[in-house]
């Protein structure tokens, strides 16, 4: 059986599926011709990541599909339900990138409260004609242990941000609407290991009591953070997003940052992707990432084995 693997996939996963006895192409195909490929070239399973989309022309136009797979988290460029109605298996690798987005977020962090973000902006253009004027500026930089991080969606990924905050000595604060407390284990190099119980609470109070706020919640239809909510948190807060684009109110934003109701903001996704707009891109208090929140090599292995062994197992 032969695979499409159209935003491509990694070696470790090609390897997996080669050995069980599938061909699998990485060819990027132009949206528009994916559906003519997929027929011409009898592909039975479309994997995707999130350049490529599966929606109900592609499925309709498609009988010989049997599985769509989606090489992260959210499906939201896949139209699932239809699928599924039409008996294709969906599958996804809802684990594999966890630790990679968390990662990410407090390299923003980091980079943020110490100004990073901005010095290596300015460094190469004033560093040897103002050196001395950016240490001043970049001189009141704080540190993240002993302060408060609120995680707003307690899955996976924010269960992860929540170990490395732990490690840090971070107080942690989470809110969800599914989950009422989780049992979240750090793990040392040595494997030793301690639990720590965090209890959700609600949304509100964990604005109010955040030094830091990390998104972690999938696409919605209405914001979860826009101007009512950045009123609620306190003053020179930071937010950090690396969910989805659309869950944040990015207008509200620039206004909180520029009235420095916030002190800064990380954004790893966008409204408009691939297009972000300008006051985003040249905001000085904005700490940016073109949305690789699960773009490392140990990532992108552990997706590609994912969805092999998934595959193998539903059509081995």
């Amino acid at each position: 059986m032969k695979i499409l693997a159209n935003d491509g996939v990694s070696q470790a996963g090609i390897d997996i599926l080669t050995a069980a006895g599938f061909e699998v192409t990485t060819t990027n195909v132009a949206q528009e011709q994916i559906a003519n490929y997929i027929n011409e070239n009898s592909i039975t399973v479309l994997l995707v990541r999130s350049a490529t989309t599966a929606r109900k022309e592609l499925i309709d136009a498609c009988p010989g599909l049997k599985v769509i797979g989606r090489g992260g988290v959210g499906m939201d460029n896949i139209d699932v339900e239809y699928a599924r109605e039409k008996g294709l298996s969906v599958i996804n690798t809802p684990a594999a990138s966890s630790a990679s987005v968390a990662e990410l977020v407090f390299a923003h962090l980091y980079g943020g409260v110490r100004f990073l973000h901005d010095s290596n902006r300015n460094m190469p253009l004033e560093g040897e004609s103002n050196f001395k004027g950016l240490k001043k500026a970049y001189a009141k930089g704080v540190e993240l242990r002993g302060k408060t991080i609120g995680i707003i969606g307690f899955g996976r990924i924010g269960q992860e941000v929540a170990k490395i905050a732990l490690g840090v000595g971070m107080q942690v604060l989470a809110a969800d609407k599914f989950i009422d407390k989780v049992s979240v284990p750090v793990t040392l190099f040595n494997g030793a290991s301690v639990s720590v119980e965090i209890r959700t609470l609600p949304m509100n109070e964990v604005l109010k009591k955040s030094d830091f706020l990390s998104l972690h919640v999938p696409a919605q239809k209405k914001y979860v953070l826009g101007k009512k909510e950045f009123a609620m948190m306190k003053d020179g807060a930071v937010v950090v997003n690396a969910a989805r684009g659309g869950v944040l109110d990015e207008v509200a934003l620039v206004a909180a940052l520029d009235s420095n109701k916030l002190a800064f903001a990380a954004l790893d996704t966008f409204e408009n992707e691939p297009k972000p707009e300008v006051k985003l891109l040249m905001h000085p208090k904005i700490s940016l990432t073109p949305h690789i929140g699960a773009a490392t090599l140990e990532a992108q292995d552990r997706i590609g084995e994912e969805l092999a062994n998934q595959i193998i197992s539903l059509l081995g």
